[in-house]
């Protein structure tokens, strides 16, 4: 009899801690599929990006000017805003859901899931130091121009990515040596 009871309870053990495992991992699947709706989401879509919509420009508008100064400084900082509330959102996910489970399975899972945490975090960062070179660069009036030949990235190409620092042409020349020293 005494083994029944023990199976039972390590039965209803090991079910609490998968229902919860699968719980988290439920979760996260949201978190993830609404962040990457998100990022599908570009203001050359007609979609507002982080909140901001895209900019309108007018006909004979300087390249630059103080409008799209300050909207590209707008666009830059509610993305940073946006990543360093993620940032405490996986501080928090992480303390409140690191448990000792009993199943290795579970402990695997839940540093697996762990650690890919802190890869999309690392990534993430280094997003964040983009942005914060992107912010300098309107500061001191470099931004959006290719940085190797000096001439407009272009208001939608920095619509769709905020951090460009070459215009197309000169980022498909960079995609194609990097191919051929593959």
């Amino acid at each position: 009899m005494p083994t029944a009871k023990k199976k039972i309870v390590k039965t209803a053990v090991k079910k609490k801690s998968t229902e919860k495992a699968s719980a988290v991992k439920t979760k996260k699947t949201a978190v993830k599929k609404q962040a990457s709706k998100a990022a599908t989401r570009t203001a050359a879509d007609g979609f507002s990006f982080h909140g901001i919509g895209p900019y309108q420009e007018q006909k004979n508008e300087e390249y630059m000017n103080e409008n799209q100064i300050a909207h590209f400084r707008n666009l830059l900082d509610a993305w940073k805003k946006e990543l360093m509330e993620e940032v405490d959102r996986t501080l928090h996910y992480m303390q409140d859901e690191a448990a000792n489970f009993p199943d290795p399975n579970d402990r695997a899972s839940q540093e697996s899931d762990f650690t890919m945490e802190l890869r999309t975090r690392d990534r993430e960062r280094k997003l964040i130091k983009k942005i914060d070179e992107s912010t300098e660069l309107l500061k001191t009036g470099d931004y959006g121009y290719c940085e190797s030949c000096g001439i407009e990235i272009g208001i939608r190409r920095l619509e769709a990515r905020p951090t460009a620092t070459y215009c197309i042409d000169c980022k498909t020349l960079d995609e194609i040596k990097e191919k051929q020293r593959k």
